[in-house]
């Protein structure tokens, strides 16, 4: 295989060369055939939240709902296509942190040219921001942020084109990544890091976690350094975040299989085998994207081939305590985690959907064996329960399906382990990889990303549509019905009985993104909430505030030409579900992902998070690209959600 320049390469494209996934979606075929039963807009593509009408199985809106004055309190923003953020007229918006920023006053400075070196590289703040929560202990505010991946090329030295040639380079990288946790502070001059603070931390891919739940101990999770099977080192490719009722946070394991490789040729048992390929676990003798296998033996699968089994979890960490130790919980499966959406169940029970960020993967959803109690204990709310995956019906419907021994034909500890495989026993429904999650605080109802999926429909060279990793056609279905999906939707839902416990529920579409002013009408136009002005791709991040508004983050294509004409950076919008409203309330620089959104314990402050921009941001011209945390307010220091 001739050398890959990763920095230029997404994940999803890398995993895609080396493991092609299939190009339809099970929840393609259920979204065409609920469009050819029901109509483009008059049915399955609604809105409505509070006063939706249900009685057919759609969440409907009504005119009244549509004669609602705009809840927006800004003008909506135009695209932008330079290299630096933009917000509305009356906003402002400053750096709180960028990649390089100290933590400890011992930490080194950050150089505009090379930026930092290996000593001291855990005494920063990460790279590639993404996932954050913010924490408030009595009037401390601690802010916790993913770090989600390095780009080579920038945290290296350029000679070496993106690929470490040392354990120090190695190092160097893990420390980057993961997840920090700082306390954040406002004065005079803004928002700012508390350098120094006792709540401070990073915590990386050598940082010790317990690992528990039904894989704890298996001989599938035990290695050389570890034959219990029960500690790990590091958390890896930490994108989006969640956190519990009772105030810890969840990072997300997602890409994960790429930081594993070989020296040497591999003989797997079949079980093995079959998961590296399930998972995109390269088996090649080659550098991949980081080469951490090359000098660091833990991630060589000829010598480890155990330890891509102990990566691909939610990791629990308590930000309040700065000596504890960090939980894998495996009973919440292992798969490309993107975020963690956490509620509470009429009963008392808690609730956690999570998405599967692949093309042709899955939508879960977690329901605890005993009910939450604040004050009491929590021990075995995130170990004992119920994994769930769901099933989307061309009528409008949902199931989750419960994954057992008994209908899996797998061990407790397999389908932790292997749980992919285990949804795909059950027939689960395929989706364009399923994204963030959130579930609304003033309605009953949560919704799901599904960014994109340019290849569904697209065949092999013997004319056969192409399937995923499991064998299955990417056939176009309910929830995405489009052969080619450039853009992406918002998959909604309402549990059976307002109770996120419940194993049925019903579903729509919030929006389709597209693009009016290319395709004047049908799918690739989008729903009746796009307009010329509101224009965007790839739905990833998605947080809704304490007013029920639904704030919407985008990683997609940014060159503005063709389909994405008018489109501009990438962007977070804002929607209204009870109107359907979209509008664009902050731009990106030039190549940039928007990721990761929380706000101050006032309400006051919205930090958002600027990941791999293209341009030398926020620097300026001549300095290294940085990923950044920004700060916005409104200038008459009103709440912002």
């Amino acid at each position: 295989m001739s050398q890959i320049n990763y920095d230029e390469l997404s994940f999803d494209d890398e995993d895609e060369l080396k493991f092609p996934r299939p190009t339809r979606q099970g929840f393609d075929e259920v979204v065409e055939r609920a469009v050819s039963r029901r109509g483009f807009l008059g049915g399955v593509l609604a809105f409505g939240s509070g006063a939706a009408v249900m009685g057919t199985g759609l969440l409907s809106s009504t005119s009244a709902q549509a004669q609602q004055a705009s809840r927006f309190a800004f003008e909506q923003l135009a695209p932008q296509t330079d290299g630096t953020v933009h917000v509305p007229t009356g906003y402002d918006w400053d750096v709180l942190v960028r990649w390089g920023d100290p933590l400890f006053s011992d930490a080194p400075a950050f150089d505009p040219e090379t930026g930092i070196p290996t000593e001291g590289s855990d005494r920063v703040f990460g790279e590639n921001t993404d996932g954050m929560e913010l924490f408030l202990v009595g009037d401390t505010e601690l802010l916790v942020v993913n770090s989600e991946y390095v780009n080579g090329g920038i945290n290296l030295p350029a000679e070496q084109e993106g690929q470490p040639i040392s354990a120090d380079d190695v190092v160097r990288l893990q420390n980057f990544q993961g997840v920090t946790v700082m306390e954040i502070a406002e004065g005079d001059s803004g928002w700012e890091v508390v350098v120094d603070s006792p709540y401070n931390r990073r915590i990386h891919h050598r940082t010790e976690m317990l690992i528990d739940g039904p894989a704890a101990g298996h001989d599938l999770l035990k290695t050389n350094a570890d034959p219990t099977g029960t500690m790990s080192l590091g958390t890896f490719n930490n994108c989006g975040s969640g956190r519990t009722p009772w105030g810890t946070y969840l990072t997300c394991e997602e890409n994960f299989n790429g930081y594993f490789g070989t020296t040497a040729e591999l003989s797997l048992d079949e079980a093995t085998a079959a998961g590296f390929a399930r998972y995109g676990i390269s088996t090649d003798v080659d550098p991949g994207r980081y080469n951490y296998h090359g000098f660091d033996a833990r991630f060589d699968l000829s010598k480890e081939p155990n330890e891509p089994h102990r990566a691909g979890y939610i990791v629990e960490i308590d930000p309040t305590d700065p000596t504890s130790t960090p939980i894998k919980r495996t009973a919440l499966g292992r798969f490309k985690h993107e975020n963690a959406a956490s509620v509470v169940a009429p009963d008392g029970r808690v609730v956690v959907y999570m998405g599967d960020d692949e093309r042709g993967e899955y939508m879960y959803k977690w329901v605890s064996r005993d009910v939450y109690t604040p004050g009491g204990d929590t021990s075995t709310l995130l170990t004992e329960g119920q994994l769930f995956v769901a099933k989307f019906n061309d009528d409008m419907t949902g199931s989750w399906i419960a994954l057992t021994p008994e209908d899996t034909g797998m061990s407790e500890a397999e389908i932790a382990v292997f749980t992919r495989m285990a949804a795909t026993q059950v027939s689960a429904t395929t989706m364009d990889r399923p994204e963030w999650i959130a579930v609304n605080p003033i309605a009953i109802e949560a919704y799901c990303c599904l960014t994109n999926n340019s290849r569904r429909g697209a065949t092999n060279d013997d004319g056969s549509v192409r399937t995923n990793a499991a064998g299955e056609p990417m056939v176009v279905n309910a929830p995405n019905p489009r052969a080619v999906n450039n853009y992406g939707q918002i998959v909604r839902w309402r549990p059976t009985n307002s109770d996120h416990a419940a194993s049925t529920f019903e579903w729509d579409l919030y929006v389709m993104a597209g693009n009016p002013t290319v395709h004047s009408e049908g799918l690739y136009a989008g729903t009746a909430n796009i307009n010329e002005g509101n224009l965007f791709n790839s739905p990833d991040g998605m947080v809704i505030d304490s007013t029920g508004l639904i704030w919407i983050q985008t990683d997609g294509d940014d060159d503005n030409e063709g389909d994405f004409l008018g489109m501009g950076n990438n962007q977070m919008l804002a929607g209204d579900p009870a109107t359907g409203e979209i509008r664009r309330f902050l731009t990106g620089p030039k190549g940039c992902e928007v990721t990761g959104l929380t706000w101050s314990a006032d309400r006051r402050t919205m930090f958002v998070g600027i990941q791999h921009p293209g341009a030398p941001f926020p620097d300026g011209e001549g300095a290294l690209p940085r990923s950044a945390i920004v700060a916005v307010k409104r200038q008459d220091n009103a709440l912002l959600g």
